[in-house]
């Protein structure tokens, strides 16, 4: 089995795995500037709100590192500017800031060292961020495998697998862990317009694991659970807020509205630190409107009349209504949602 690590750090480079050619070709880009870092973040090269935040860390390690000679001050002033080239780069996903705050942090409480002590702290950090994110994945596995029966179909929406993470995957992650306890589950796939994430990644690492997949357009969710083929769904997510709404990939509260009508449980795994516990519900949450060529080609090629408008937010809320349990690497949480960091 494939041993995906989608971001990476080696010989004081930032390694990531190019996912807009998959699943054509597995790439491996590597950086040595912070600023490509960040533009690989907002070309979507790297996605999935724990691998996001995970690069950004490592990002900013690597943006340290390239600081010159320089006084306390004028190295804290710099590392500022690096950190504003991370924030500005995707704004739903709540782990990039708790990321880079966490790295501002390790900064701060290492002012009393030198220059070139805290640019180590800082790689330590970045890669401590990176290993916490592997195990929190597995632990967010280990719970909601127990949800999962023998026998089960999932639909899940997007990609919440190992490519969205540091690795091992949280929506995936749960389905792994389900497969390699010996349960015999299948997946459902949706496409995911308009990236397509569902078909090409999703479905591409299920392959690599060994886990039956099929992949159906997005419209066809009815019709898949009105004929008894979903047991459950399962998803990632981008933010909660601390009603317990979710921002996921658009589509993804259709896919629970659905589950809803048809009696399908409709679970979220996602890591603590997607929860945000300033934002009181979902309408708080900030939502990334991204570029109308997503919607308009495919690839080089316009399937779209010239002239036309184009709406494409990446992302939509879920309300917590509609959502059975949020699967965590502290155990499952069932509603009433009132979250907080500590539960």
């Amino acid at each position: 089995m494939i041993d995906l690590r989608p971001v990476d750090w080696e010989d004081g480079k930032v390694k990531l795995i190019d996912q807009t050619r998959i699943p054509e070709e597995l790439r491996i880009l590597e950086f040595s500037d912070y600023r490509d870092v960040a533009e690989a973040i907002r070309e979507m090269r790297v996605r999935g709100a724990p691998a996001i935040g995970v690069t950004a860390a490592l990002g900013i390690a690597l943006g340290a590192q390239g600081i010159g000679e320089a006084t306390p001050e004028q190295f804290f002033d710099r590392l500022e500017e690096i950190d504003e080239e991370f924030r500005g780069t995707r704004p739903t996903a709540v782990n990039l800031f708790w990321a880079i705050d966490r790295m501002t942090l390790a900064a701060t409480g290492s002012a009393s060292l030198s220059v070139e002590e805290i640019k180590r702290v800082l790689i330590d950090e970045a890669l401590c961020i990176l290993r916490e994110d592997i195990e929190i994945n597995r632990r967010i596995g280990k719970f909601g495998a127990e949800l999962i029966e023998d026998g089960d179909t999932i639909l899940t929406h997007c990609n919440a697998g190992a490519l969205a993470t540091a690795g091992y995957g949280t929506a995936l992650g749960v389905i792994r862990a389900a497969s390699e306890s010996g349960k015999r589950i299948k997946v459902i796939a949706d496409e995911t317009r308009p990236r397509l994430q569902g078909m090409k990644l999703t479905a591409w690492e299920l392959l690599q694991y060994g886990i039956p997949v099929t992949v159906i357009a997005d419209n066809m969710a009815a019709w898949a659970m009105s004929k008894g083929m979903v047991n459950r769904v399962i998803v990632g997510a981008d933010r909660i807020a601390a009603n317990g709404d979710v921002a996921n990939k658009v589509g993804t509260y259709g896919v629970a509205v659905l589950a809803k009508a048809h009696d399908i449980p409709f679970y979220v795994a996602a890591p603590m630190s997607t929860i945000d516990v300033s934002i009181p519900d979902g309408g708080h949450i900030p939502i990334e409107e991204r570029c109308e060529r997503e919607m308009t080609h495919i690839g080089d090629t316009r399937i779209a009349p010239e002239g036309i408008s184009v709406c494409n937010p990446a992302f939509d809320v879920t309300p917590a209504k509609f959502v059975t349990a949020i699967i965590t690497e502290c155990g499952v949480i069932l509603p009433p949602y009132t979250l907080r960091k500590e539960q």
